[in-house]
């Protein structure tokens, strides 16, 4: 299936919300499905605030955001995406919550609709093989916020078809979207490389090597990277960091992936970073 017209979005929250926002832009209509219907207009209404403030700023105009909106609709439940050709699944990063959306999705999609599953560090693999069309399946990691981050990481599970790949690039390409292709390992490419990188930084912190605020200084204006590992630790959530790095150390079984104490006792603690209020930094 080369020609896709209707994408579903399952998740309504910020991941969700910024792929529907971006496939809308650009030409596609979106079917928006979370929890219940008033979680997904409140994610509808979410984009439409996002797209206010940037036509406030002349980045766009509102002729475009009125059409973008037009074309995405709230739906009740799964049950909604029947004209889907292609789902992007964006909820929490649970992997017994994707299987059971793609399980359902089975007995709703045409046979021949593609199904991709945005995370970050789940084995495509292993969910694929619980559908009944793994062939039909594809990781698209897409990066934080999604109408500003211009990649998509995809990844292919040992049964997804290559005809998939490319209809998947292809996709992304019309949002907008360059793409990297990485092979189903725990991590990928980008957090099997990002992670361990903030994992460190925690560490430097943890043995008094230097302070959150030098950690990031330094990095920043050292490595000229646009925002310091604690503080993008901070953006993507202490929580989700911890996950990723546990998946990492379980799935490839090396030391070197064990996750700071530091950082798995703010998670305790519930300084998760930008979301809670409080993380390496306050805010």
């Amino acid at each position: 299936m080369s020609d896709i017209e209707v994408i579903g979005v399952v998740g309504a929250g910020q991941m969700g919300a910024g792929i529907a926002h971006v496939a809308a832009l650009s030409g596609f209509k979106v079917l928006l499905a979370d929890a219940d219907r008033a979680r997904a207009e409140k994610g509808k209404a979410g984009v439409q605030k996002r797209m206010a403030r940037a036509v406030e700023k002349g980045k766009l105009e509102a002729s475009a955001m009125e059409a973008a909106l037009e074309a995405i609709t709230p739906v009740d439940g799964l049950g909604g995406f029947r004209p889907a050709q292609f789902v992007i699944e964006a909820v929490n990063e649970n992997e017994a919550l994707k299987t059971s959306i793609f399980e359902t999705l089975d007995g709703v999609l045409a046979a021949d609709a593609l199904r991709a599953t945005n995370t970050s560090s789940i084995p495509i693999t292993r969910i694929a093989a619980k559908t009944k069309h793994p062939e039909r399946f594809i990781g698209m990691h897409f990066m934080n916020p999604v109408p500003v981050m211009e990649l998509v990481e995809v990844i292919t599970g040992l049964q997804t078809a290559p005809e998939t790949l490319k209809t998947t690039q292809a996709l992304a390409a019309k949002m907008g979207k360059t793409t990297i292709i990485a092979r189903d390992m725990p991590g990928f490419a980008i957090n099997r490389i990002l992670m361990p990188m903030i994992n460190e930084a925690v560490y430097a912190l943890y043995e008094g090597i230097a302070s959150a605020e030098d950690i990031d200084t330094g990095m920043k204006l050292g490595t000229n990277q646009p925002m310091g590992p604690l503080t993008l630790a901070d953006f993507i959530g202490l929580d989700t960091c911890l996950a990723i790095m546990e998946v990492l150390h379980a799935g490839l079984g090396d030391t070197k992936y064990r996750p700071c104490p530091l950082l798995r006792q703010y998670v305790e603690a519930g300084w998760l970073g930008r979301k809670s209020g409080r993380g390496f930094h306050t805010y």
